[in-house]
């Protein structure tokens, strides 16, 4: 995505998308629900209009939502909350929330400048066509995760994306990355909203590239760490993740997922979860990924047992290709555990073939 537009723009977007969801969450916990799963927490409009007041604030809450009716119930959660936004994203006035003194909405930040509108009418327009395209070749469109200063926003085009393009079957996927704390409540919202709205959802799950460099900018910046603690308690959010999905490909078989992964115990947790729900290789919902090169001893029994796999192939100059696959073995350690199993497996089959005369395997496929 950041090949689409300004990375500034990005930058600038997600600040805001950030800063309007910690206003939601602050108002939450105004009214006692602190910790609750993210989309439980309901704001009751009454409560909130009464905080509001006692603040100084003036006007009706109610009519913020009033052209989207969502306020029929006298509540609205964390979804009702981003359709402002939403709405907003075809006007100039999108970036905005309410003024805790006038209770009227105002921007965020400053105004967008034009140039700055047209930068987001430019990356949905280049995105768009590459998901026409993905549309007339019948294949996927996987927008990958970047560092969370770019992701809110790249999340938010790539869901106005799969809107437009995931309304029979799913196009576009979205990445979330399960290294970060808020990954299973980014899965679940997305989740929801699909079925809210009635398009087919879309994910690949990674475990995350981007670790070291994300908790140095959180030390440097003074903000909380967005990383899990540890590798076990990512491993944990991304099971806890494609427990998520799987179950809404159970539940409607209109959801797929990409299990991009070189970790042997995440492949066996997937492939027991399917057996137990009934799901097969032949149902399509479900396919698996890792980079060319690793984990061919995950890979290829996939394959033969008819799972679809994807071999991730990074190409461009050597000196960006490098670095990017030494990110990769950095942030995924495990996988250099994997190689070592690998060499040891050609090994033993080497000395097998040598020690039977079979040197060439004549086996059928």
């Amino acid at each position: 995505m950041t090949a689409l537009g300004r990375p500034q723009f990005l930058v600038q977007f997600s600040e805001v998308l950030m800063k309007w969801r910690c206003f939601f969450s602050f108002l939450a916990a105004k009214q006692g629900k602190y910790g609750q799963e993210v989309l439980e927490q309901k704001l009751d409009l009454e409560q909130l209009q009464a905080f509001l007041e006692k603040l100084g604030a003036e006007g009706d809450v109610r009519a913020w939502f009033a052209g989207e009716k969502l306020s029929s119930s006298g509540t609205i959660d964390i979804l009702d909350w981003n359709r402002l936004i939403d709405e907003r994203m075809k006007v100039p006035d999108l970036l905005v929330v309410p003024n805790l003194q006038s209770g009227r909405l105002e921007p965020l930040l400053s105004k967008f400048t034009e140039e700055e509108e047209q930068q987001m009418k430019r990356i949905l327009q280049r995105l768009e066509a590459l998901a026409e395209y993905a549309v007339e070749n019948s294949v996927r469109l996987m927008v990958d995760a970047e560092q969370t200063y770019f992701q809110p926003a790249i999340s938010r085009l790539t869901l106005e994306t799969q809107r437009s393009f995931n309304t029979h079957r799913p196009v576009i996927f979205n990445t979330y990355q399960c290294y970060l704390k808020e990954a299973y409540d980014n899965v679940s919202m997305d989740v929801e909203l699909s079925r809210r709205e009635g398009w087919c959802f879309g994910a690949k799950l990674v475990r995350g590239a981007y670790m070291d460099q994300e908790r140095r900018r959180a030390a440097e910046m003074g903000y909380e760490d967005p990383i899990n603690p540890d590798y076990e308690s990512t491993n944990r959010m991304y099971h806890r993740c494609l427990d998520y999905v799987l179950e809404e490909i159970e539940r409607s078989g209109r959801a797929n997922v990409m299990v991009a992964s070189h970790n042997i115990r995440t492949v066996k947790h997937t492939l027991r979860r399917m057996n137990e729900m009934g799901l097969t290789p032949s149902d399509k919902n479900i396919c698996f990924g890792q980079l060319l090169g690793m984990c061919d001893q995950i890979s290829f029994p996939l394959g033969q047992a008819g799972f679809p796999v994807y071999k991730y192939v990074p190409y461009g100059p050597v000196s960006e290709v490098i670095p990017y696959l030494s990110r990769r073995a950095q942030e995924n350690r495990g996988v250099m555990k994997g190689a070592q199993a690998e060499r040891e497996l050609l090994w033993s089959e080497l000395v097998r073939r040598l020690t039977s005369g079979e040197i060439f395997n004549t086996q059928s496929l």
